[in-house]
């Protein structure tokens, strides 16, 4: 296991509970406080703690939704680095964030200078928590239309310029996904061409990201049983039903990512992208669920009386919008096609 050993990986999601129970203001930075603590040194996906690692990043889900979209844009960061970099640079310390989306009306371009390196010119659209970090890794491509290319860039350097007077949102308000211009700025190419989206490691991330979206629905999944702990009366046991069906999904749910990422340790250079979408789907389902039977039970009181609940039912429905929906249920159909001498057994 690359940089963290299996007992300390195993202890990853008690030690970034037992931050988030200490005494720190409201506007802590937390993304810095995990850093400065380590517990960023998640276990690399497919050698063999996969479930380690998204442990980690389910207990980061269920305390806050925007520090997650920005912690598991970190760490994914820094997976990426170790899997495809092989210049020998030493990461640059600070807080990372990975800006992959392709918007048709912002496209970052890469010119080559003379020692090697690249000059960044256009715009990148929806780059979470541009305000806040330190470097970035970004797509780009070349003016001939060729790529992606994957750059790294500190972002403390002159030439950029944030957009973030478009960025209305409610839900994941503190990700701040805004937009990023870049004019002659300095960046250095990670892996070759077409590698980001080509290694094995791209839908090892993507199936991460449902553990995140698993955390968020847990913590929402808590406030109704703690409404009912200690609880001596439930009239028609309406209450009781609506955690029956929270447990059912979340249960779901968390085996499937536990035989995920098995699956992953199993097999970490195989295409995961069937196991990925899987996953990711199950967690957006049971995140709708969860919503939507724990407003249910508990009707509009915590939604007006209580801000961390009210936070993470605005954040999670805006975060599984990164699921593509029904185009990831197609994506997963082509896949079970393919793969009909193994699908469905038991």
């Amino acid at each position: 296991m690359t940089g963290l050993s299996a007992c300390l990986s195993e202890h990853l999601p008690e030690r970034i509970g037992e931050l988030f129970k200490a005494n720190m203001p409201a506007d802590a930075d937390w993304l810095s406080l995990l850093i400065k603590n380590k517990l960023d040194q998640l276990p690399m996906p497919g050698e063999g703690a996969t479930l380690h690692r998204w442990r980690a990043l389910a207990a980061v889900g269920g305390f806050d939704l925007s520090l997650t979209k920005l912690y598991e844009g970190h760490t994914d960061a820094l997976a990426i680095m170790e899997e495809i970099d092989q210049d020998g640079s030493a990461v640059p310390a600070g807080s990372w964030c990975v800006w992959a989306a392709e918007a048709p009306a912002g496209r970052t371009l890469i010119h080559t200078n003379a020692d090697g390196g690249v000059i960044l010119e256009g715009s990148k659209y929806w780059c979470s928590g541009a305000a806040s970090a330190d470097q970035a890794l970004l797509t780009a491509w070349e003016p001939d239309g060729s790529g992606p290319h994957l750059v790294a860039v500190d972002l403390r350097q002159p030439g950029i310029t944030l957009d973030c007077d478009k960025w209305k949102a409610v839900g994941m308000a503190s990700s701040m996904s805004v937009n990023v211009a870049f004019d002659g700025v300095k960046g250095r190419r990670i892996g070759k061409p077409g590698e980001y989206l080509s290694r094995p490691g791209f839908w090892h991330g993507g199936a991460g990201i449902a553990a995140c979206w698993y955390g968020g629905a847990v913590g929402v999944a808590l406030a109704l049983r703690k409404s009912l702990l200690g609880a001596t009366y439930d009239a028609g046991g309406y209450k009781l039903a609506a955690l029956g069906k929270v447990d059912l999904a979340i249960e779901e749910t968390a085996a499937v990512l536990r035989q995920a990422a098995l699956w992953i340790d199993d097999h970490p250079s195989l295409d995961a992208s069937r196991v990925a979408l899987t996953t990711r789907l199950s967690a957006e389902r049971c995140a709708k669920l969860v919503i939507d039977e724990v407003g249910k039970a508990l009707g509009a009181t915590p939604f007006c009386l209580n801000e961390k609940f009210a936070k993470a039912v605005a954040d999670l429905p805006v975060f599984i919008r990164q699921s593509h929906a029904d185009r990831d249920f197609a994506a997963l159909g082509e896949r079970s096609l393919k793969a009909q001498a193994t699908a469905w057994t038991l």
